[in-house]
């Protein structure tokens, strides 16, 4: 079966298209290489032993996206990462994010709606959440106005596939909450390449310990937290790959309890920013330099999931540790910092 991953050389989507070959599905791969490098290629390849097929194109144009599925009619599911993500920044061009989540999910889904059969999986996120009522967040916790316009296309994003699910029955959706994806391939031949200035805690940390950074700044140690510092659920990359294989193939032998549902994707454990920071010191050996300064705004105190539905529907489950993912987050940094 031929697998669509738009956003595939990204973090999680090259390693998502890892998994898919690794269970045997052909992967077509469409990335417009704005936050990416073509170089995850050689990456993929290397692990799998097979190159995808790749498309360097921006889904922002109608009549591309329209011509690729004639030219590509064998695609039976589509995952969807492509989207731009910088919370900090969709604050500052609303409208670049609104046309670049927004726009490019409609004529995706304008694309499927015209298929007999046709699964498709949506990048969503925690964010939709807020600052819960209640932890762990079950899929049923009410989904918060968005902090961000970032946050916002995410929310949006669900609503169109929900409503899009309702009045098209040939097609079947999920949309994959993620909590905090961090780590790289066991291989380093592929991780976390932001461009820029990180705008996550674990590439932060790593390129500080290179000594890319003067140092981390913790934002805030007076939240009601054990140690004042920020919760998250951490989840390592490959471990959220795997639960798109196991999504998508739900949906592909139509065991789908219905045509629209929602998962939760973490380990169902929170981390503050100080037990991060220690388990990197323990995997490197390494003692980072890092200051408390005041909070950020936005921040919110603790996140982290209910996994119980992702774990008895969908049959997966977490299975590496945070030491695992700062351990294999420390060796990619290193492998990119010997190439330069």
């Amino acid at each position: 079966m031929k697998i669509l991953v738009t956003g595939g050389l990204g973090f999680i989507g090259s390693h998502t298209v890892v998994e898919l070959q690794n269970e045997g599905y052909e992967v077509v791969i469409i990335d417009n290489c704005s936050n990416s490098s073509e170089e995850v290629l050689v990456g993929i390849e290397n692990i799998t032993g097979k190159k995808p097929i790749f498309e360097k194109m921006d889904l922002r144009n109608r009549q591309k996206v329209s011509d690729f599925f004639k030219k590509h009619s064998d695609v039976t599911g589509v995952i969807h990462f492509a989207a731009s993500k910088a919370v900090g920044e969709s604050v500052q061009i609303p409208l670049t994010y609104y046309e670049n989540n927004i726009g490019t999910l409609v004529y995706l889904l304008q694309e499927l709606q015209e298929k007999t059969d046709a699964s498709f999986i949506f990048s969503s996120s925690c964010t939709v959440y807020g600052q819960a009522d209640e932890l762990p967040i079950t899929e049923s916790a009410p989904v918060k106005t968005a902090e961000s316009p970032y946050g916002n296309t995410k929310q949006i994003g669900e609503e169109i596939i929900r409503d899009t699910c309702k009045v098209s029955p040939q097609l079947k959706a999920i949309a994959l909450r993620y909590f905090n994806p961090i780590g790289a391939h066991k291989s380093t031949e592929i991780g976390e390449l932001p461009l820029g200035v990180p705008q996550n805690l674990v590439p932060f940390i790593t390129q500080t310990a290179m000594g890319l950074r003067d140092k981390l700044s913790v934002f805030g140690d007076d939240y009601n937290t054990p140690d004042g510092t920020c919760i998250r659920d951490y989840i390592h990359v490959v471990d959220l790959a795997k639960a798109h294989v196991i999504a998508l193939t739900r949906l592909l032998k139509n065991k789908n309890k219905e045509n629209y549902e929602v998962f939760n994707l973490g380990t169902g454990t929170g981390s503050s920013v100080l037990e991060v920071i220690k388990s990197f010191e323990k995997v490197s050996g390494k003692p980072l330099n890092y200051a408390i300064v005041d909070r950020r705004e936005g921040d919110i105190t603790a996140a982290f999931a209910d996994t119980n539905l992702a774990n008895n529907e969908l049959g997966w489950k977490a299975e590496l540790s945070l030491d695992e993912a700062m351990k294999s987050a420390w060796e990619w940094e290193q492998k990119v910092r010997s190439k330069k």
